[in-house]
């Protein structure tokens, strides 16, 4: 407990034992051990005509200030004066020493009533509830009500009898109490840490430290870090605030929060609706007294504001280097790999990355061994938004570069694609080679090939390599009749990308990205609106895109112009469908003389396809407990052949 408020409680109850001499000095119900249940003649002769109160001075009534002194300093943040200091230490008394409780029934004339009054608090200040000044202390606007620091209960009762009460979480404050306030865990986070500042942060910063203001960061997704680097560059701590997971009601005892602590708030991202998005900006809004980081995707309504006084700012690309900062969280541990190739994918906020840490770190622990390059990609990957899982089909990579087989044209363009995600951020971002005109970071290619050459399989390798997950479009879910509704799910898939670390494939992509065709009837020129909204919107894609097709000739010229890269994947040759052959049959049990020689050589299957033939051979051989057999595989490569329509030349319809 804070030996400066014990001091304080002292002078205070110094004060009430002057009221109680004084009360029993000229009441005659002084020493009647019923007073307070019931009102005598001699006590209301008393009322009528009592002494008048003797003024006190408030000013250094309870000393100057000191050090520690958590009551001193939480009347300069909150700008209160010696008058609302008194009634705010008069009204917490009771909850800190019960010596006060009887004193004050005492004093209230009741004995059940055992908190200071409005009346009790002023009368301890020599004042009286008719002063006008001394009534504006209690006022809804007045520093105590309008910060939380006091409320007035009973309200049916008039306001000089109307019992005072402090929240406990500002009674815990001044007891040196430093956890979050109850009503704020599980939706108020407090950053702390060191952190790296970008030159856009590290001015912000500056600005709010001079002069505390609500900002609104707008960009996509990546603005919570700037703003939590912005604040603590201004050397204060942070407390970030995401509107989902808590409702409006929640924004006084937020502010009261960061005012205790001189916090500094990050909120959003905000919300969709414009309404709620305003509500909330004029919620938070305290010009002047905490400053205010917001940050979203809509642009700014001036309307939102209720003083106007918001400054709106375009958040800068998030081009900033968090190696050092990986390399800070992990330390030693991380000396085992690479650490900047594993997380350059990630475009994570601080925070994130602490957290990220920590959960590589466990999982290396659980593992029993040493920490890795997949323990650190799946700890950012848990702090990836989930926002995708609404409109994709999320697979988690299971595969590598072993499984893939490409001649070398096409391999050595997937490991050209990896080393564009990776640095992107860089060579876009820090070294300035990102075109004008609003484009984004991102990285898009197409796989283009027949189908079942490895074209999906290629994608979930990219996403494997690059430790992030793979989200497969369901264009089906995209596609939709009605006008404009295409380009509204496409935006809701590149929005939610934008703010996820993961590989995004367009499957069979010529259904959406398609050739624009010369305007005939009034559904060409609806088709060729889409496709113009799909042209803007891959320029300015922040994240990775994988577009796959049959056709290439297909696919809008305009659409290949803007992709970083086209990889063909041609049929494979007879020596590579024999590499596919044996790779499948990898972990299958073989009889020691089988031999897929035959199937290569004579049945022209793409990989896919021979997958498929594996699996019926494999379901044969399982069917009779036994193990594959070379006439086990060629009944799959006759199967496959069959599915496909084509003609088994020499073989009986039976076989």
């Amino acid at each position: 407990m804070s030996d400066v408020l014990l001091k304080r409680l002292g002078l205070l109850k110094e004060r009430v034992s002057a009221l109680t001499d004084a009360r029993g000095a000229h009441d005659p119900s002084a020493d009647d051990p019923l007073r307070g249940l019931y009102v005598s003649p001699e006590r209301v002769e008393h009322l009528l005509h009592g002494p008048e109160r003797a003024p006190v001075r408030l000013d250094d009534a309870y000393g100057g200030a000191e050090p520690d002194d958590a009551l001193g300093e939480l009347a300069t943040r909150f700008g209160l004066t010696p008058l609302d200091t008194h009634i705010l230490l008069a009204a917490l008394a009771p909850d800190v020493d019960r010596d006060f409780e009887p004193l004050y029934g005492y004093l209230n004339d009741d004995v059940g009533r055992r908190r200071a009054s409005v009346a009790l608090a002023l009368e301890l200040a020599g004042l009286a509830p008719h002063d006008p000044a001394a009534r504006a202390r209690f006022h809804p606007g007045a520093p105590l009500s309008a910060a939380g620091l006091l409320t007035l209960e009973d309200a049916e009762r008039p306001l000089p009898g109307r019992a005072l009460r402090v929240p406990e979480r500002v009674i815990a404050h001044l007891l040196g109490d430093t956890r979050l306030d109850g009503e704020l865990l599980g939706v108020v986070e407090l950053l702390t840490g060191e952190t790296i500042a970008s030159p856009f942060a590290s001015r912000l910063g500056a600005l709010l430290a001079a002069r505390p203001t609500t900002v609104y960061l707008k960009g996509r997704g990546t603005e919570s870090g700037t703003a939590a680097e912005a604040l603590a560059a201004a050397g204060l701590p942070v407390l970030r605030h995401d509107p989902v997971y808590g409702d409006r009601q929640l924004v006084p005892v937020l502010l009261r929060e960061a005012r205790l602590r001189g916090a500094g708030l990050v909120v959003g991202p905000m919300p969709e609706q414009t309404e709620q998005a305003g509500a909330l900006v004029r919620a938070l809004e305290s010009p002047g007294t905490v400053p205010v980081v917001l940050f979203g995707s809509a642009p700014f309504d001036p309307r939102w504001s209720a003083d106007g006084d918001v400054l709106c700012l375009d958040a800068p690309p998030g081009a900033d280097d968090t190696g050092p900062l990986w390399a800070a969280q992990l330390g030693a541990d991380a000396e085992g790999f690479e650490l900047a190739a594993a997380v350059a994918p990630y475009r994570l906020a601080p925070e994130q990355i602490r957290r990220a840490a920590r959960s590589a770190r466990t999982l290396a622990v659980l593992d029993g061994g040493p920490l890795t390059a997949a323990h650190v990609q799946r700890g950012a990957r848990q702090q990836s938004a989930p926002a995708l899982d609404r409109h994709a089909r999320r697979v988690t990579p299971a595969v590598g570069w072993a499984d893939l087989v490409l001649p070398a044209e096409p391999r050595a363009l997937l490991e050209e694609l990896v080393v564009r995600a990776r640095q992107r951020e860089r060579v876009l971002g820090r070294w300035g080679l990102r075109a004008g005109g609003g484009r984004g970071h991102g990285v898009v290619a197409l796989f283009a090939g027949e189908s079942g050459t490895g074209k999906t399989l290629a994608a979930e390798v990219l996403a494997g390599e690059l430790g992030v997950d793979l989200y497969v479009v369901e264009l089906s879910a995209v596609v939709d009749k009605y006008v404009g509704e295409t380009e509204k799910n496409l935006e809701r898939i590149f929005a939610d990308a934008d703010r996820t670390d993961a590989v995004l494939l367009f499957d069979e992509a010529d259904a959406v990205f398609g050739k624009r065709s010369e305007v005939k009837e009034a559904s060409d020129r609806y088709a060729n609106l889409e496709s113009a909204y799909l042209l803007q919107r891959l320029e300015s894609f922040d994240g990775i895109a994988v577009l796959t097709t049959n056709l290439r000739a297909n696919i809008d010229d305009a659409f290949t112009r803007r992709l970083d890269l086209v990889v063909d994947f041609p049929f494979p040759d007879a020596d590579q469908r024999l590499a596919l052959w044996w790779q499948s049959l990898a972990r299958v049990p073989c009889a020691e003389d089988i031999d897929p020689g035959p199937c290569a050589r004579d049945f022209t299957l793409a990989g896919g396809s021979i997958r498929g033939a594996v699996v019926t051979a494999a379901y044969a051989a399982a069917g009779r407990n036994g193990r594959v057999t070379t006439d086990d595989l060629l009944t799959g490569a006759v199967r496959e052949y069959r599915k496909a329509g084509r003609l088994i030349v020499g073989r009986d319809d039976n076989s």
